[in-house]
């Protein structure tokens, strides 16, 4: 089973799951009704920031940890090096 197939699914259920709280078919456990009611709609919103949020800090991260990884760039420095050298055999002006 692939990784997308296996998020397909579960976010599958979980939006089965969520419609069923928000049209209220299942009742919340432990929450009462005025509570859910008031937090179910703007649930999807607050999971899409909180995925924004935590895909711009892997970035951010990613960026800051770049140098404690000499071999990966090494290997970014050769890749540009080949792509200049590509585009300048090819005719194309590099401003560098």
């Amino acid at each position: 089973m692939t990784r997308a197939s296996r998020f397909a699914g579960v976010a599958g259920c979980v939006l089965v799951v969520y419609l069923l709280f928000l049209f209220e078919i299942l009742r919340v456990p432990f929450i009462p009704q005025d509570v859910s009611r008031a937090i179910l709609p703007t649930l999807p919103w607050w999971v899409l920031v909180g995925t924004g949020a935590y895909l711009l800090f892997q970035v951010g991260w990613g960026l800051f940890t770049f140098n404690d990884t000499p071999k990966a760039h090494e290997e970014l420095l050769m890749d540009i090096k080949t792509a200049k050298d590509y585009l300048s055999q090819r005719g194309v002006s590099i401003d560098s």
